[in-house]
């Protein structure tokens, strides 16, 4: 199993850095205020195709030598990898695979579309969705770029906790989602390099707990059909990225789905910045755990902001 290590999170940074956007770290003093800790959001929601994963998207294209990046790229997505990684293969000029269960939102698909990607539907199964990536494979010979189970896409989400130590420092604690593990195990892989005294938190919705349960069992646990308004951190963790949640974070918290809406609806209101419900999970997790985070100085990574504001989660 390969293991990306920091020397693989500076050569993408530097890959990336002409791609993507450096994001602002903002802050709050209403939310600082109300947590009792100093908050320091790293604003991914600002990000190209706004979200985190650009970073690791652009990390494993522009990683490509010229003759397998001439095959192109593939994978199988629903959410903000799709789009980044069609972003990505868009921006080095190469073809873009996605295979999307046929139920996946129509504004998924069309931003898939809008970064030239081509679409593959599925049924919305997992075993559908490997096959029929199998397919694309056998037909062009894509490389797979998976959504979080690939070092160089853990290599590249790792550039978004180095540029929050760059640019803050002495943070007591960093709290990042948890789904398949990709971003916190970019996380823990700067962090216990560039500042191991920092806590890494992970921040996971109680209706797919899976990472949860992994963490307290010390093993994977696997979940199925987990359903959350935060609907990026439904899925699993993987081998890859359990090596580093088992070894570097240092809990995971819940956060119940009206605790996420409420920390989400009020960071629109007091940051004025639109953050989707996966992102609003940390916040989530430090309001509920105060006494935790009482008094530190917390980096709070927001991941994305592609929701759809004219059908807003939770809106009655």
């Amino acid at each position: 199993m390969n293991i990306p290590d920091f020397e693989d999170v500076r050569a993408a940074h530097m890959r990336i850095l002409p791609h993507i956007h450096r994001t602002p770290v903002l802050t709050s003093s209403y939310l600082s205020h109300l947590s009792g800790a100093r908050l320091f959001f790293k604003c991914e929601n600002l990000q190209k195709v706004g979200a985190f994963k650009a970073r690791g998207a652009c990390n494993a294209v522009f990683g490509l030598s010229d003759a397998d990046a001439a095959r192109g790229v593939a994978t199988h997505s629903s959410g903000n990898h799709a789009a980044a990684l069609c972003y990505a293969a868009a921006a080095r000029g190469i073809d873009a695979t996605v295979v999307m269960p046929r139920n996946a939102p129509a504004a998924k698909k069309a931003a898939v579309r809008s970064y030239g990607g081509r679409i593959i539907e599925c049924e919305p199964t997992q075993a559908a969705r490997e096959a029929a990536l199998a397919q694309v494979i056998a037909e062009n010979g894509a490389d797979v770029v998976h959504p979080y189970d690939d070092p160089r896409v853990i290599a590249g989400q790792a550039t978004c906790a180095l540029e929050m130590i760059e640019d803050i420092d002495d943070l007591d604690a960093v709290v990042a989602p948890i789904g398949g593990g990709g971003l916190i195990s970019g996380t823990c892989l700067a962090l216990s390099t560039l500042s191991p005294e920092t806590r890494i938190y992970a921040a996971e919705p109680e209706n797919a707990d899976d990472a949860y349960r992994s963490f307290h069992a010390g093993e994977i646990v696997l979940q199925d059909a987990q359903q959350s308004v935060a609907d990026g951190l439904k899925t699993n963790l993987k081998p890859r990225t359990w090596h580093f949640v088992s070894r570097y974070v240092t809990d995971v918290l819940l956060a119940s789905e009206t605790e996420i809406l409420d920390a989400m609806y009020l960071t629109w209101e007091r940051m004025k910045i639109i953050i989707e419900p996966s992102s609003a999970v940390p916040l989530a997790i430090i309001l509920k755990n105060q006494e935790l985070f009482r008094d530190q100085r917390v980096g709070v990574i927001i991941t994305g902001g592609n929701v759809d504001i004219r059908h807003c989660p939770g809106c009655k």
